[in-house]
């Protein structure tokens, strides 16, 4: 028995270096797996989530996933999750609706919805001018920032162009919504007439037809109702709108350079009705697109 211990303890005095590696290289897997498989662990913590076949909205709905329900992630694509349940059925869910804690009042296809939205201008691009010289930048900013926290309530996911007084160059505008493979571009600004006070009203342009950008630019102008001239949809050949191939509207909120348009344009109630009126809007049209692809 003693010259067992001693031929034991020669054992581990000649490979107690490769011993102790070989440990230490089984713990740090053995910790690895267990903090890689509590990542791609998530639990749901609003109800009602819709679980859809395929990624994006207009995928078709599989089930309904329920507050508390612990799924494993499987794959990342696009903003949306493939996950597992429990009873090892899998589907795609939109990944920001996983981690968003508050509540929301209803899921709706909106929420599982990505929008751009596009602020006007900005930085040393000052846009149009009011007659006291007031900037177009500045008004679609707060515009832009008004209409994302509406959608943000629904649950949408929302991507600016831009949240500051900077400038973005028109060619990489219309790059934000096809990186990001959002489902619809919005871009704001605010008209200019040749002569001051010479014209009023607002316009919703759409460039392509056949992508869903008309009856998008449809759907939210018939929503605005603002106490200015409705001049109705417009073919518009912008380039925000016309290089993008995701449904892309750009919205002509008023004029600057006419006296009576601004003073609704500057003013807080007019641009929270305008933002109130848009995921309406874009509801509505959502729910037109599912209707015609039944």
């Amino acid at each position: 028995m003693k010259k067992l211990v001693q031929l034991m303890r020669l054992w581990l005095m000649k490979f107690w270096v490769p011993l102790t590696i070989v440990i230490v290289m089984l713990g740090t897997a053995v910790s690895l797996t267990v903090v890689l498989l509590h990542k791609q662990q998530i639990t749901v913590q609003i109800p009602n989530l819709t679980l859809r076949k395929q990624k994006g909205v207009e995928s078709a709905p599989i089930s309904v996933l329920k507050k508390g329900e612990h799924l494993q992630i499987l794959k990342k694509s696009e903003g949306w999750y493939e996950v597992r349940r429990e009873d090892e059925s899998t589907g795609w869910v939109a990944g920001w609706l996983l981690h968003r804690q508050q509540p929301l009042k209803s899921v709706t296809p909106l929420s599982e919805t990505t929008i751009v939205l596009d602020p006007g201008h900005g930085g040393s691009d000052a846009g149009s001018l009011s007659t006291n010289n007031k900037y177009e930048k500045t008004y679609t900013l707060q515009l832009a920032k008004r209409v994302a926290k509406q959608l943000r309530k629904t649950g949408a996911r929302v991507i600016m162009t831009r949240n500051t007084d900077k400038i973005v160059y028109l060619a990489k505008i219309p790059k934000v919504a096809e990186d990001n493979h959002a489902d619809m571009f919005i871009s704001f600004h605010f008209d200019s007439s040749p002569d001051p006070n010479t014209a009023t009203g607002y316009t919703s342009y759409y460039y392509h037809k056949d992508n869903g950008s008309y009856a998008l630019a449809k759907s939210i102008n018939a929503k605005l109702a603002l106490p200015l001239l409705n001049k109705g949809v417009e073919y518009g050949n912008f380039l925000v709108i016309r290089d993008n191939s995701v449904p892309a509207i750009l919205l002509e909120n008023g004029y600057m350079n006419s006296n009576h348009d601004f003073k609704y344009i500057k003013s807080k109630a007019y641009q929270e009705k305008i933002a109130k009126a848009i995921p309406i809007g874009i509801q509505n049209y959502l729910t037109n697109q599912t209707k015609t692809a039944q």
